[in-house]
């Protein structure tokens, strides 16, 4: 097993003392964490991309690209790029450039993202969220392993002859596919031979688990090896404790505050929203929140992995509200006292 770090730079007022850091520290805190991953050996550090909603993830690549100023060695993921909104030329672009001097340590999750209010944002149809991904993410594909393209479709005007500079640092990045709540996502990635990033942060494990079976049939119908049919998998954040029961008193209060500032109320009864694990009790029984004793933890990994056959799988440590200290304590549990175990039990092949 292969792990990374998610930050989705979310800046919301505390949930139980209303502490709002400035824009500044926060994302000087999530430069430093990448820093101390690394130095942890975790093999990923990966930022989100929102447009709507409290956070700071706006620009994935500016943020990475300072990671990437403090980093050697450490792999650059995006979680997700939502190229559905974007410009693809413009993707190419700004990621082959990180690409260059990273010299070669980005991957991209393309996706069309977790939040609604963005199509508006953009000047965009939410009712053509599908159309736009798959149109935008073939182009970028073109983008990055032709030169010389041609090319015309619906949403943007057509490209003659055009090679986007700069080229990505040793051939086509790997690009995985986030996959949340629909079909749509698992079906592009299989099409292509692309990995699969499936969200496992909001929803029951069967939910995820029959995006993951859907994704491997369809990658052997279109002529991939199964072998080579990869995946991952994200959590809906860490909180680690020396029980269950030392996690439930000192977390209980936190991880509920946070639910219920974080409930969408407009998309109530939508899936991959709002999550239904509304305890801390229900949470650790369920969900796909890694919260409780380090073998608690490790079970429940290993339990996805059962159901999953995952190659990565990635934790938050900033999603709470937890403390700075607090935050990289965590990062440094998980990763002396659970991802030795994981890796022993759960190899994976997954090369750089």
């Amino acid at each position: 097993m292969r792990f990374s770090v998610l930050s989705l730079i979310g800046h919301d007022p505390h949930p139980l003392t209303g502490d709002l850091p400035s824009a500044a520290d926060r994302f000087e805190e999530v430069i430093d964490t990448a820093s101390v991953a690394e130095r942890l050996g975790f093999d990923a550090y990966s930022v989100g991309e929102r447009h709507a909603g409290a956070f700071l993830s706006s620009s994935p690549s500016v943020v990475l690209g300072a990671i990437a100023a403090r980093t050697s060695t450490i792999r650059l993921l995006t979680g997700v790029t939502v190229v559905a909104i974007l410009d693809p030329v413009r993707v190419a672009e700004d990621f082959a450039t990180l690409d260059q001097i990273s010299r070669g340590r980005v991957e991209l999750v393309v996706g069309k993202g977790a939040e609604a209010g963005h199509f508006d944002l953009f000047g965009l149809e939410e009712e053509r969220q599908w159309d736009l991904q798959k149109e935008k993410y073939e182009l970028l594909r073109r983008l990055w392993t032709e030169e010389g393209v041609d090319w015309e479709g619906e949403f943007r005007p057509p490209l003659k002859n055009v090679t986007t500079v700069p080229r990505p640092y040793d051939g086509l990045p790997r690009i995985w596919h986030g996959s949340a709540t629909s079909l749509n996502s698992p079906e592009l990635a299989a099409k292509h031979g692309d990995p699969l990033f499936t969200a496992n942060a909001i929803q029951p494990r069967e939910a995820y688990a029959k995006l993951i079976a859907h994704y491997r049939e369809r990658f052997e119908a279109y002529g991939h090896d199964p072998a080579d049919a990869r995946v991952a998998a994200g959590s809906g954040g860490l909180l680690i404790a020396d029980s269950s029961q030392a996690a439930v008193t000192r977390y209980k209060e936190l991880y509920e505050a946070r639910v219920r500032q974080t409930f969408k109320p407009h998309l109530a009864g939508k899936a991959g929203y709002n999550t239904p694990f509304r305890t801390i009790e229900e949470a650790i029984g369920g969900g796909p929140q890694l919260i409780g004793s380090p073998q608690q933890i490790i079970d429940k990994i290993l339990g996805w992995h059962e159901v999953y056959r995952h190659d990565l799988q990635s934790i938050t440590v900033d999603g709470f509200g937890l403390g700075r200290p607090e935050q990289l304590e965590t990062l440094q549990r998980f990763a002396e006292e659970i991802a030795p175990v994981v890796r022993r039990e759960a190899p994976s092949s997954l090369r750089d």
